[in-house]
């Protein structure tokens, strides 16, 4: 799997640890200028764990661009949300506040959305060579200068440029660094289930989720006491409903749990929203320990860079840690387009890091904030129009274009 460096009329060896959104999204942008791109992942079978995820309209216009099918997304149309007490009052319902905005994003499984792009990215048809995907080729170190990783067997690959999109426990992220730094506990978990829609419809107490297939979510949020919501929404061309309940925990560690403990944890809803989790679901039920990263003293160093969690893990409220990942994986696109040297490279990932990080880090920052500030980014038409009406692609050619003189082009 060793390689020689490349030389100056190639096109950059890329290497990309992790095959998760991030990592794949990236792999298509780069494929698409003509680069060889190699995927590392460590696991043995790449599968996306979790369920459904929201792809909000900043990051639709990324999957746009790279050629992604929204109908291999499967994903319904994100069509408002309502906000219902957890008595059983009601609250009130949201739309996007944004002017002018034509689509509202996706409601989409994330199995789908990675299958689809693992075909952009490794896949015969398309723009520019494949790339090629090892699995179960976890990287244990990488030298940031020579452009080097080091894989568990002990084998040694080379490239000219080095991405890190290896996750919250990013192993590249301690070498970009010079340190390692850990993922901090929010005091949040969450609860993780999917339900099949038409389960829903047989049960007469659950007539307040009726026509969830629609693409309005439901979100209900305890009325006293600590953080507890339930924010369920459809994914799956509306067959599948998912569940997330986020809550202050004081346990540790990510686990398969029981309905008993969900049940008991949500044992002050009103009946009618607990009769849901009766329902046979169609996968085990997670709870996961909600964590996030400090502000990170930078993101590149030498030949390396990372993106997505391994460079801003944070809470999942404001829908963006997805968005982020593909944000920045265009971006890498944009800044290393067909022709770029390998003596290039250094300067390139310096002005990612520069356009990218500022962003993400009010990202990262604003995601933990929310659950202090009772979720305002709905209500926000502030913080929405700078989140969901960034257009990554024409930011990345406009700040690309003023540094080079030069526009992004595939």
């Amino acid at each position: 799997m060793s390689s020689s460096p490349t030389t100056n009329s190639s096109p950059l060896n890329v290497l990309i640890v992790g095959a998760g959104i991030g990592g794949l999204t990236a792999s298509v942008a780069l494929r698409r200028n003509g680069h060889s791109v190699r995927i590392f992942e460590a696991a043995e079978i790449k599968t996306e764990a979790g369920a459904a995820i929201t792809v909000q309209e900043n990051s639709m216009r990324v999957h746009d661009y790279i050629g992604v099918s929204r109908e291999n997304f499967r994903g319904v149309p994100w069509a408002g949300a309502e906000i219902i007490c957890s008595d059983g009052s009601q609250g009130d319902s949201f739309k996007w506040l944004v002017p002018g905005m034509v689509s509202n994003g996706l409601l989409c499984h994330r199995s789908d959305m990675h299958q689809e792009l693992m075909r952009l990215a490794v896949g015969l048809e398309g723009q520019g060579p494949p790339a090629k995907l090892h699995l179960g080729a976890k990287a244990v170190d990488c030298n940031t200068e020579e452009g080097t990783i080091t894989l568990d067997g002990g084998e040694i690959v080379r490239g000219d440029c080095i991405l890190g999109a290896d996750g919250i426990y990013s192993v590249i992220r301690n070498h970009v660094l010079g340190s390692v730094v850990n993922p901090q506990d929010s005091g949040l978990s969450c609860f993780r289930i999917v339900l099949e829609t038409a389960t829903v419809h047989d049960v007469p107490e659950l007539e307040w989720l009726h026509g969830i297939e629609s693409g309005i979510a439901r979100s209900i949020i305890s009325k006293n006491g600590p953080l507890r919501m339930l924010y369920i929404y459809p994914c799956r061309n509306g067959t599948l409903v998912n569940i997330v309940g986020i809550h202050v925990d004081s346990t540790s560690g990510t686990t398969v749990t029981t309905l008993e403990e969900f049940k008991t944890t949500y044992a002050e809803f009103h009946p009618k929203f607990l009769r849901i989790l009766d329902l046979p679901t169609h996968n085990p039920i997670h709870k996961y320990k909600l964590r996030v990263l400090p502000t990170l003293a930078g993101w590149v160093r030498g030949r390396a860079a990372i993106l997505g969690d391994a460079a801003h893990a944070t809470l999942p409220l404001l829908g963006q840690g997805a968005g982020s990942a593909v944000e920045e994986a265009v971006t890498l696109g944009c800044f290393l387009p067909s022709g770029t040297l390998p003596e290039e490279v250094p300067a390139r990932l310096r002005a990612y890091e520069e356009h990218c990080k500022p962003r993400g880090d009010f990202i990262n920052a604003e995601s933990v904030v929310q659950a202090e500030k009772g979720f305002s980014f709905y209500t926000s038409e502030e913080l929405q129009i700078k989140l969901l009406a960034y257009d990554p692609v024409e930011a990345a050619s406009e700040f690309f274009a003023s540094r080079l003189a030069r526009r992004c082009k595939y």
